[in-house]
């Protein structure tokens, strides 16, 4: 099984591991377009007001740049310890066990606007890059993504399970088999709708439990399963279309 969990605006400053090292990251068929995106963000940071521009930075978030512009030379952390916010939160991956953390990497994965795709103990820097941006020298980081990325998400074998959200899921199509969840708070009215805080909290526990759980669901039946086991209220609405509902 993969989850796949989008990644944070906000990341995590500093870390203890050495510089960045393409070869230490999974998914090594995407080094040539890691390497391609590192170099050009490296460049536009030497342009503070032109990377503030591109970024959709405001003037007091400039510092932003700085980070891309050490790339290269700043400390690395494993993914889940790098972004932060309300899903990595819920996810909390300080409390894991050690073979917790082993599920983890073998588990999880983190789409990227840097890296495309990364396992949840990839070590990455810190950076500034949203999946809406758009380079000078390269484009749209999607456009730069698409090509490359999802013939190698379609490769991967097994259950996926796509937490992504919009912007990044627009970076690959998965598989047809792949499993969507999308989280829904049920309102006064027994409407349900889409609430921010909510889905991220829950997108974040749901990849914990899928983390902690001895179980290995193979089929979408299995994971409902374990997801109900866990306490959440999940609802199947499409042959590989999951909601789970939250309460307002």
């Amino acid at each position: 099984m993969l989850v796949l969990l989008p990644p944070s605006e906000t990341k995590a400053d500093g870390g203890r591991g050495g510089p960045l090292d393409l070869d230490a990251l999974s998914f090594p068929e995407l080094n040539p377009a890691r390497a391609k995106l590192l170099d050009a963000l490296v460049e536009l940071a030497r342009d503070v007001p032109g990377s503030v521009a591109a970024l959709g930075l405001t003037e007091r978030q400039s510092g932003e740049v700085a980070r891309n512009a050490e790339l290269f030379a700043s400390p690395t952390m494993p993914a889940l310890r790098r972004y932060t916010g309300v899903l990595y939160d819920a996810l909390d991956v300080k409390s894991l066990t050690k073979a917790g953390l082993e599920k983890a990497h073998r588990r999880l994965a983190v789409t990227s606007s840097l890296f495309g795709v990364v396992s949840a103990t990839d070590p990455i820097p810190a950076y500034r890059l949203s999946g809406g941006n758009s380079l000078p020298s390269l484009g749209t980081v999607r456009g730069h993504w698409k090509p490359v990325l999802e013939p190698v998400l379609q490769q991967v074998e097994g259950l996926v399970v796509d937490l992504r959200s919009g912007t990044y899921s627009a970076f690959a199509k998965l598989r047809p088999d792949a499993v969507t969840v999308r989280v829904v708070t049920e309102n006064a009215h027994g409407e349900r709708v889409t609430v921010s805080h909510f889905n991220k909290a829950y997108k974040g526990r749901l990849a914990r439990e899928l983390v902690t759980t001895r179980a290995e669901p193979s089929t979408v039946d299995q994971l409902v399963k374990v997801i109900r086991k866990a306490g959440l209220v999940v609802e199947r609405t499409g042959e590989h279309a999951l909601e789970l509902v939250t309460e307002g």
